[in-house]
């Protein structure tokens, strides 16, 4: 399966809405190395704990890292969740390459990463343990965790346009809602994880027949 490595208005767009870093401070260089294993450790708390019960004193204790290290990326525990979900769902997802498989379907169910069934019951209790969090920070749900996915979603049907595999009127806007959509709906609601099986699904029966068959014009509704 051939990779395009180096899209350069995939990585100005992924720049912007996944890399999010808090504001760069005096001081030692940034680790980066280190703020992985401090998200693995929220995630991990998450799973075990949930946001509420959540303190930065616990994550700082998991990951082995000073307080005053934590305070210096993220001055709050909604930022270092935010951050937490955006790096567990890049983990799920192949959004750094995109697949060049030469058909819209096969190039989504790509970005797909396999998983273990423990990742997926890990992922699960981290969504079901979010609570007050989605209320009081849904602009970093939608933005953080969501649009990254729905930027790589829009590049592959925008290609896919323009080798006539889509319709020219195709609402690629709608179709990317749907799959983040369906994807919240399945963890958060159903409590399952969204897997390749069901991805294919939502792919065949309802993506690709709207894409490729799409109204044209408010008379078509009646």
């Amino acid at each position: 399966m051939n990779k395009i490595k180096n899209e350069e208005s995939v990585g100005s767009k992924l720049a912007d809405k996944v890399a999010e870093k808090p504001a760069k401070t005096l001081g030692r260089k940034r680790d980066h190395t280190r703020d992985a294993k401090i998200l693995e450790a929220t995630i991990d708390i998450l799973a075990e704990a949930g946001f509420d019960g959540m303190t930065m004193d616990m994550v700082a204790a998991r990951a082995k890292a000073g307080k005053a290290t934590m305070y210096r990326r993220w001055s709050s525990k909604a930022e270092l969740v935010r951050d937490a979900l955006t790096w567990m769902n890049r983990n799920h997802l192949e959004l750094d390459l995109l697949p060049d498989t030469g058909t819209l379907r096969n190039d989504l169910l790509a970005l797909l990463k396999p998983q273990t069934i423990e990742e997926g019951e890990r992922k699960l209790r981290v969504l079901a343990g979010l609570g007050s969090f989605f209320s009081q920070n849904p602009e970093s749900v939608n933005g953080g965790i969501f649009e990254p996915w729905a930027v790589v979603n829009r590049e592959l049907m925008h290609r896919a346009v323009g080798r006539g595999e889509i319709s020219t009127h195709a609402d690629i806007e709608m179709a990317c809602q749907v799959i983040t959509s369906m994807a919240s709906y399945r963890g958060l609601v159903q409590r399952k994880t969204f897997d390749k099986h069901f991805y294919t699904s939502l792919i065949d029966v309802i993506l690709l027949p709207a894409l490729k068959n799409p109204l044209t014009s408010p008379n078509e509704m009646e």
